[in-house]
């Protein structure tokens, strides 16, 4: 049995016009599953493939109100790729964000809804991921982390210490998964988490059994009668499990 990390929910205020930023960001394409769910994907893109993980855009009531403590950094392949794209995203509607970063090579931007993400400087790891070089989430121990995401799912631990945890796809393929030490404590629900799918023929049940078992709790939000599994993290990060795909 295992897991697959295929794609981030992102929350947002007006799904359609937020994906569209998005899209543009990342030159991808639009799939609007639903009313009030805007999915994008790579151009020519076979779900589920751990060569990009899929953002799914929902629309929600609630307003975003402190810093997300998930966000997505994009890889750039030069010093002139990053300021373009700075300058890229900017034209379309992103904005500096300033969450105390201080003096450091990659620029704090935030799209239209005020959702953080970084431009990268370039770096050497992330020279084959895609434009999504990692998605990235805030914790308080990086250790513990590694242990619980690492039996969570097929996915290698590639780097492990006291301030980050990095994980990738054990086929060696798309954005890395990282875990980032800081000081701020979790105070809302997360307005990006992950979704994870089991592969074909396995069992859905079986596998939130066995997160429940590595320190996973179910999660109530109101969701009602739906075909995913509502959990958190031992860090309290609200994370669904899909049906099998």
């Amino acid at each position: 049995m295992a897991l697959r990390l295929v794609q981030i929910a992102m929350n947002a205020q007006d799904d359609v016009t937020l994906g569209r930023f998005w899209a543009e960001v990342l030159g991808w394409t639009i799939d609007s599953e639903e009313p009030g769910v805007t999915n994008l994907e790579p151009e020519g893109f076979v779900y589920p493939d751990p060569v990009a993980i899929c953002i799914d855009i929902i629309t929600v009531p609630e307003p975003k109100t402190v810093k997300n403590r998930v966000h997505i950094d994009l890889a750039t392949t030069s010093e002139a790729h990053q300021a373009q794209l700075v300058a890229r995203v900017r034209d379309l509607g992103a904005t500096p964000a300033d969450v105390g970063q201080g003096d450091v090579p990659w620029t704090v931007l935030a799209d239209p809804e005020g959702n953080e993400f970084c431009v990268l400087e370039p770096r050497s790891m992330y020279r084959d991921t895609g434009p999504i070089a990692a998605v990235v989430s805030d914790c308080a121990d990086p250790r513990a982390m590694a242990r619980f995401w690492g039996e969570a799912m097929d996915w290698t631990v590639h780097e492990v210490t006291g301030d980050q945890a990095t994980l990738r796809s054990a086929k060696g393929v798309g954005p890395y998964l990282e875990f980032v030490r800081t000081p701020d404590a979790k105070t809302v629900k997360n307005r990006v988490h992950l979704d994870l799918r089991p592969y074909p023929g396995d069992d859905q049940a079986a596998e939130v059994e066995r997160l429940r078992a590595l320190g996973a709790t179910d999660l109530d939000l109101g969701q009602g009668d739906v075909p995913w599994t509502c959990l958190i993290d031992p860090e309290g990060n609200e994370f669904d499990v899909l049906t099998p795909r």
